[in-house]
C-alpha cells in the first residue's frame, strides 16, 4: 500500500532532508517533531509496574527495566531496543513503550536491557555480552522455570538473535524469538526493483543507504571485513533456533535483510512467520498504538508471547 497517508503529509516539508541536515537545522527539527507526533499520546497501560535494576555482566553492571502486571507470569521476554548499535536507551518508545504494551497485553514479565552502545571504544561482542548477561539473569534468577523468549528491534534484533545462538550452543533453548525489522546481514541485501523505486521517493533521513549501513557496521565491529558470524548473525549457522516471529516495515531498506533471514531460517528447519506493517517505515515501533498498524504489530508479538507461554 502507499506510504501511510497521514505520515506522508507531514513528510512533505522534509523531502530531501538528510540525517546530517536534521541534526544541524532547528527548523527541520521542529518539522521532524511534528512528523514524529502521533494522533494521540501514549500512556502507561493500567496495572503495569516498572522497576529499574542492574544485573552483573562481564563488562560491569547492565541496566535492565522490568515490567510486570498483577498476574502471575506464565511467560517472560527479554527485549533489546534498536538504534544502529550506537543510539537508544531504556526510555525510548521502542524500549519503554513496547515493553509496557507487551507486558500489559500478555501478563508476561518483560525485561528491557540497556546494553552498552558502540561508543567510546565499545565494540562487538560487548553489546551481545550484555544482552546475554541479562538473559541468564532473567532465566536463572528472575523467572526460573518460566518459558522465556528473546526479542529486539533492528540492531537489537541482531543482538537478540546472536544471544539465542549462544543459548542454543550451550544447550539452552529460548521459547521464541521476536525480531522487529532485523538488521541481520552485511552487506545489506538489495531491495527488489518495485520497492527500490518506492523507497527513492522518501527523504534521505528515512533511508539506510550502503554508506549508512557501512558506518553502523564499522562503529559496531570496527571493520567491514572478516566479520564474526554472530555480529550480523544472518551469516551464522541458524539451525536449532526456536520458533521465530519477524515483523517487517513495508518502507524499509532493511526489509530485505528480514526477508532473507526468513528464507534462511526456513531452510534451516526453524519455524518462522512474518508480519508486514503496511505503509510504515523502519522503526515504526517508536510510534504509538494510536496508529492501527503499530497496534497490529504489537498484537502480532503479543500473540507470539502468549502462544509460547
Amino acid at each position: 500500500m502507499p506510504f501511510h497517508p497521514d505520515l506522508a503529509k507531514k513528510l512533505e516539508p522534509l523531502r530531501g532532508l538528510t540525517r546530517e541536515g536534521l541534526a544541524a537545522d532547528p527548523e527541520a527539527q521542529r518539522l521532524f517533531a511534528a512528523y514524529a507526533r502521533d494522533p494521540s499520546p501514549w500512556t502507561m497501560p493500567p496495572g503495569v509496574t516498572v522497576e529499574d535494576l542492574a544485573v552483573g555482566g562481564p563488562h560491569g553492571p547492565v541496566p535492565v527495566r522490568a515490567y510486570r502486571t498483577r498476574r502471575d507470569p506464565r511467560a517472560a521476554l527479554l527485549w533489546a531496543h534498536g538504534g544502529g548499535f550506537v543510539h537508544g536507551d531504556l526510555d525510548m518508545p521502542e524500549a519503554h513503550q513496547v515493553s509496557a504494551e507487551l507486558a500489559a497485553r500478555t501478563g508476561a514479565l518483560v525485561v528491557s536491557v540497556g546494553y552498552r552502545l558502540a561508543q567510546d571504544g565499545v565494540r562487538h561482542p560487548v553489546p551481545i555480552d550484555d544482552v546475554e548477561a541479562a538473559w541468564r539473569w532473567l532465566t536463572e534468577r528472575a523467572a526460573p522455570g518460566v518459558r522465556a523468549g528473546l526479542g529486539g528491534a533492528s540492531a537489537g534484533a541482531a543482538l537478540a538473535l546472536a544471544t539465542a545462538l549462544r543459548d542454543r550452543d550451550r544447550g539452552g533453548r529460548a521459547a521464541s524469538l521476536l525480531l522487529a525489522y532485523p538488521f541481520a546481514h552485511y552487506p545489506n541485501p538489495a531491495l527488489d526493483d518495485a520497492l527500490a523505486a518506492e523507497m527513492r521517493e522518501l527523504p534521505p533521513f528515512l533511508r539506510f543507504r550502503p554508506a549508512d549501513v557501512e558506518r553502523m557496521v564499522r562503529a559496531y565491529v570496527g571493520r567491514i571485513s572478516d566479520l564474526p558470524p554472530d555480529a550480523l548473525p544472518g551469516a551464522a549457522r541458524l539451525d536449532g533456533l526456536p520458533a521465530t516471529y519477524i515483523l517487517l516495515s513495508e518502507y524499509d531498506d532493511l526489509r530485505a535483510s528480514g526477508e532473507l533471514l526468513e528464507r534462511q531460517l526456513r531452510e534451516a528447519g526453524v519455524p518462522v512467520s512474518t508480519y508486514l506493517a503496511r505503509g510504515l517505515p523502519h522503526g515504526h515501533l517508536n510510534r504509538t498504538p494510536a496508529l492501527e498498524e503499530v497496534d497490529a504489530s504489537l498484537g502480532y508479538f503479543a500473540a507470539a508471547i502468549s502462544s509460547a507461554g
